[in-house]
C-alpha cells in the first residue's frame, strides 16, 4: 500500500466517524466531561451563559434536539430514552414528565409559604370597599377581589386526628371525604392496607384554630368490594344515612346499601337513633342520588350501565328508564321533579319523575357535552346546570335555552371521575384536577382565583379529596376547605 492511498483511507475514515451521529453523541460527552473537570472558574462564565433546556425539546435553547435522547441540562449531557439501554441511567418520557411535575409542585408548594409574608400593596378589604363606595368597583368586580383575597390568605394547616385505634391512622389512606348538609360531619372512606375499605365519621365540632383538633369515629363494617359512588341520605332526618354502591365481585353482584349514622358512635348526639340497614342488589352502579324532592319521597337513583334505577326504600318499589350510555353523574332538582344525569357518551339529560318509564316523555332536558360527563350540579335557583367532564371541561349550562354560558378554564382531566364542589354562599366553584392541583374559580365570571398544590407528589393514587365550607363545624365553624390525600388532613382556613 502506497502513502498517498493509505492517507486517502485516512481521510474517509475520519469523514465517516464525523458524520456517525453516535460518535458525535460520544465526541459531545468527552467534551462536556473535559469542561466537568476544569476548574470551577473557568466554567463559571460558561454556565452563566448557556441557557437551560426543558426536558426532551430544544425550545429557544442552543442544545439540539436529538431523536431518542433526552438532555439533561443539570449534568449537561445526553441520555437514551429507550428503557432498559442505560442500566446506569434508564429514562422515559414518563419519569421526566414526572420528575417536572414534582419540581413545579415544590417550587408552589414554596411560593404559598412565602406568600404568607407577602401583602399586595393596597390589596386589602377597607381599601376595596371604599373603591366600590366611591365607584372605581362595579358589584361583580368588588365580589371577586373580596374572595380572591379571602382565598389567598388560606394558610395550609395539618389536622390532628384522634381515634381509639391510632395505629390504624398511620396505615390507612383517605379515599374519599364527603361533608353532611351542616358541615359538621365528614363520612370518609380509607383504603385499608391489608386491601378493601373502611368506614368512619369524622366531627367537625372540636375543629377550632388555632389548635386543629378532630376525632374519628371508625365502625367495625368492612368490605373488600371497591366504593364507586357515596352521597349523604336523609330518611328519619336530614343526613340520617349514607348510601353506597358497592361493586360486584366474582359470583358476589354488586348493591346498594343504606348505611345508619348511628351505628358510628356518637356521630351526631342528641339525633342519632337506631335506623334503618338495608341493601339492594343491582348491577355495578357508577352513580347515586338521594332525592330531597317531595315527588320522590324516600328514593334514591342509581346509574348503571345503559340504565337509570329509581328506588323506594321504604315500599321496594322500582322504576326503570333505559339509556343509550353508561350514566356516570346524577343529582336531584329540589323544587321541580327532575332527576338530571350524565353520559359517558357526554349526553346530559333530565328525566320527569311525574312521567312513568313507558313512552318517551321521561325525557325533559337534553344536553351535549364531547367527553365522558363525570359531575352535574343543579344552582339553587334550578335555572342553571354545571357540568365537567373528561377532557377537562367545565360548562355552566342555562336550562331554560339550553346553551353555555360560560366555560372555567383551566381544569385538568383525561379520564377518572372526579367531582365538582359549587358553594354559591361563597360564589365560587372548586374542583381537583388529575393532575392533583386544586382549583377554584370565581362562579359569576370564571375567574381562578387560585391553584392550590398538593402536600404529597402527583400520582394516580393519591388525588386529594376535599370539602368546602364557610362554616366548618357547625353555625359556629372555621371557614376554609379539608383536603385529604395519604394518610393526612389538612385545614386550609380563613377568618
Amino acid at each position: 500500500m502506497n502513502k498517498s492511498s493509505w492517507q486517502s483511507r485516512r481521510r474517509r475514515g475520519r469523514s465517516s466517524h464525523q458524520q456517525n451521529p453516535w460518535f458525535r453523541l460520544r465526541d459531545s460527552d468527552d467534551r462536556s466531561n473535559s469542561r466537568a473537570a476544569r476548574p470551577a472558574q473557568d466554567s463559571g462564565s460558561h454556565d452563566e451563559e448557556s441557557p437551560s433546556t426543558s426536558s426532551g425539546t430544544a425550545g429557544a435553547s442552543s442544545v439540539p434536539e436529538l431523536p431518542g435522547y433526552y438532555y439533561d441540562p443539570e449534568k449537561k449531557r445526553y441520555f437514551r430514552l429507550l428503557p432498559g439501554h442505560n442500566n446506569c441511567n434508564p429514562l422515559t418520557k414518563e419519569s421526566i414528565r414526572q420528575k417536572e411535575t414534582e419540581s413545579k409542585r415544590l417550587r408552589l408548594l414554596e411560593e404559598e409559604d412565602k406568600q404568607k409574608k407577602i401583602v399586595r400593596r393596597g390589596f386589602n378589604a377597607s381599601s376595596m370597599l371604599r373603591k366600590s363606595q366611591l365607584g372605581f368597583l362595579n358589584v361583580s368586580s368588588y365580589c371577586r377581589l373580596a374572595h380572591e383575597l379571602r382565598l389567598s390568605c388560606m394558610e395550609r394547616k395539618k389536622v390532628q386526628i384522634r381515634s381509639l385505634d391510632p395505629s390504624a391512622l398511620a396505615s390507612d389512606r383517605f379515599n374519599l371525604i364527603l361533608a353532611d348538609t351542616n358541615s359538621d360531619r365528614l363520612f370518609t372512606v380509607n383504603d385499608v392496607k391489608v386491601g378493601g375499605s373502611k368506614y368512619g365519621i369524622i366531627n367537625l365540632q372540636s375543629l377550632k384554630t388555632p389548635t386543629l383538633k378532630v376525632f374519628m369515629h371508625e365502625n367495625l363494617y368492612f368490605t373488600n368490594r371497591k366504593v364507586n359512588s357515596v352521597c349523604w341520605a336523609s330518611l328519619n332526618h336530614l343526613d340520617s344515612h349514607i348510601l353506597l354502591c358497592l361493586m360486584g365481585l366474582a359470583e358476589t353482584p354488586g348493591c346498594a346499601t343504606l348505611l345508619p349514622a348511628s351505628l358510628f358512635v356518637n356521630s351526631h348526639p342528641g339525633i342519632d337513633r337506631p335506623g334503618m340497614l338495608c341493601s339492594f342488589r343491582i348491577p355495578g352502579a357508577w352513580s347515586c342520588a338521594w332525592s330531597l324532592n317531595i315527588q320522590a319521597n324516600n328514593c334514591f337513583s342509581t346509574g348503571l350501565s345503559r340504565r337509570v334505577l329509581l328506588t323506594n326504600v321504604v315500599t321496594g318499589h322500582r322504576q326503570s328508564f333505559g339509556t343509550s350510555s353508561d350514566v356516570l353523574a346524577q343529582q336531584f332538582a329540589l323544587m321541580a321533579p327532575l332527576l338530571f344525569n350524565g353520559c359517558r357518551s357526554g349526553e346530559i339529560f333530565a328525566i320527569d319523575l311525574r312521567c312513568g318509564n313507558q313512552g318517551k316523555g321521561w325525557k325533559a332536558t337534553r344536553l351535549f357535552h364531547d367527553s365522558a360527563v363525570t359531575s352535574v350540579r343543579i344552582l339553587q335557583d334550578e335555572q342553571c346546570l354545571m357540568a365537567s367532564d373528561m377532557a377537562g371541561k367545565i360548562k355552566l349550562w342555562d336550562l331554560r335555552t339550553t346553551r353555555c354560558i360560560r366555560q372555567y378554564e383551566g381544569h385538568v382531566n383525561e379520564y377518572a371521575h372526579l367531582p365538582l364542589h359549587v358553594h354559591e354562599e361563597e360564589g365560587i366553584l372548586m374542583a381537583v384536577g388529575q393532575d392533583c392541583y386544586t382549583r377554584i374559580w370565581s362562579l359569576h365570571d370564571a375567574h381562578l382565583l387560585r391553584t392550590i398544590p398538593s402536600p404529597y407528589p402527583a400520582s394516580k393514587a393519591d388525588i386529594p379529596s376535599v370539602a368546602f365550607s364557610s362554616r366548618l363545624g357547625g353555625s359556629r365553624g372555621t371557614p376554609g376547605l379539608l383536603m385529604a390525600v395519604g394518610q393526612d388532613l389538612y385545614c386550609y382556613s380563613y377568618s
